[in-house]
C-alpha cells in the first residue's frame, strides 16, 4: 500500500473541485530554518501540478504557533523539522505506522472524519524519501540487498528513519550502527527492539569488529560533515573507512547535503568504487512524498527533475 492510499485510512480527502486554484498554503516549522531549501522545492513541485499553493517558513518551536497556523482555513498541511519532530507529535489527532515506529514526525496532513471535521495526521516521509531515492537509482536493489547486512552511520533522528526504511523495505539480515556515542546507539537499539520486534541491530564499536563481520551492501550516512575530533568520532570514521576501502562494494546514500553534498563519506565511497547517491536527492524525494499527501497526486517527473536541477548548484561554502 502506498502512502497516499494508506492516508485515506485516517479519513476522506479535504480537497474539493477546483482546489488547485484555491490559495492554500503549507509551512515548515522549525528553528533555525532560514537556509531551508523546502520553499524552493515545494514551489517547483506545486507548480508542476498546476497548483497555486504556497509554502512558507514558520520559524518557531511554539506548540501554540504550530496549532494556530495548522488549523487556519487555508492550511493544507505542514512540514516539521528540528527541534519539533518529537515535541509536536502529541498535538496531532493521529500518527501513521511510520511515525509511530520511528518516534518522530516530519509531515502533517489533513483528512476529514465521518462528520466532515478536519483531522490532523502526523507521518514521517524521511523514510519514504530514503526508500524512493534508492529505488529510483537502483531498481533491482531489493533483490541485491535481501539477506545482506546494511549500515547506518549516526544515532540521531535521521538514523532512526534510515533504520526503519532499511528494515521495512530492503530486508537486510541485520543493520550495523556506526556512531560516536555508545549511549545514543544503546538508546536507538532499545527503542527499535520495542517498536519492531525481531529487528536485528548491531553496534560497530571497533574497526576489528567491522572488518570481521560480513560487509554491508547498503550504507546510509546521517551525520554532519565535520572532521572527526574526539575519540568516538575518530573510531566511527575509521570503521566507515575500513568498510568503504574493503573489497566488497555496494550503495551509499549520504543524507548530509549542507554545506555541500560531496561529503568526506560520499567522496571516500565514490573513490573506492561504491555507487553513491547525494543527500539532495533524498531531500527532493522527501518533499515529493509530502506533496503526495497534500495535493493527493504525484508531482510530474518534469517537476521532480526541475527540483533536482534547481538545488544541484547551490552551495553554502563560505566566500573567501
Amino acid at each position: 500500500m502506498d502512502i497516499l492510499e494508506q492516508s485515506y485510512q485516517y479519513g476522506k480527502s479535504p480537497l474539493t473541485l477546483g482546489a488547485l486554484s484555491v490559495p492554500y498554503r503549507a509551512c515548515l516549522y522549525g528553528q533555525p530554518i532560514a537556509r531551508s531549501l523546502s520553499p524552493l522545492l515545494h514551489s517547483i513541485l506545486f507548480r508542476s501540478n498546476g497548483a497555486s499553493w504556497t509554502f512558507q517558513l514558520a520559524e518557531t518551536t511554539s506548540k501554540d504557533d504550530f496549532l494556530h497556523n495548522l488549523h487556519r482555513s487555508n492550511s493544507i498541511g505542514g512540514s516539521i523539522t528540528m527541534p519539533n519532530k518529537v515535541t509536536f507529535q502529541p498535538l496531532l489527532d493521529d500518527l501513521t505506522e511510520e511515525a509511530r515506529a520511528i518516534g518522530a514526525i516530519n509531515t502533517a496532513f489533513i483528512r476529514l472524519g465521518p462528520g466532515g471535521q478536519r483531522r490532523y495526521i502526523g507521518t514521517n516521509t524521511d523514510c519514504v524519501g530514503i526508500r524512493d531515492t534508492i529505488l529510483q537509482n537502483e531498481p533491482g536493489v531489493r533483490d541485491q540487498s535481501h539477506g545482506q547486512p546494511a549500515l547506518v552511520v549516526g544515532g540521531g533522528g535521521a538514523a532512526r528513519s534510515a533504520v526503519y526504511a532499511l528494515w521495512k523495505w530492503f530486508r537486510p539480515s541485520e543493520i550495523y550502527i556506526a556512531n560516536r556515542l555508545k549511549s545514543e546507539v544503546d538508546a536507538l537499539i532499545s527503542y527499535f527492539q520495542a517498536a519492531i520486534p525481531g529487528i536485528h541491530l548491531r553496534y560497530l564499536d571497533t574497526v576489528e569488529r567491522a572488518t570481521r563481520l560480513p560487509p554491508p551492501y547498503l550504507i546510509i550516512g546521517t551525520i554532519p560533515d565535520y572532521p572527526p575530533r574526539d575519540i568516538g568520532e575518530v573510531i566511527c570514521w575509521n570503521v566507515c573507512d575500513a568498510i568503504l576501502t574493503g573489497l566488497k562494494k555496494g550503495i551509499l546514500v549520504d543524507m548530509c547535503y549542507m554545506p555541500s553534498p560531496y561529503t568526506r563519506l560520499f567522496k571516500t565511497a565514490r573513490n573506492n568504487g561504491w555507487k553513491t547517491i547525494s543527500g539532495r536527492e533524498v531531500l527532493v524525494r522527501v518533499c515529493t512524498a509530502q506533496q503526495l499527501l497534500w495535493i493527493e497526486r504525484p508531482p510530474t517527473q518534469q517537476g521532480i527533475e526541475e527540483a533536482l536541477s534547481a538545488i544541484e548548484g547551490i552551495s553554502w561554502e563560505p566566500k573567501l
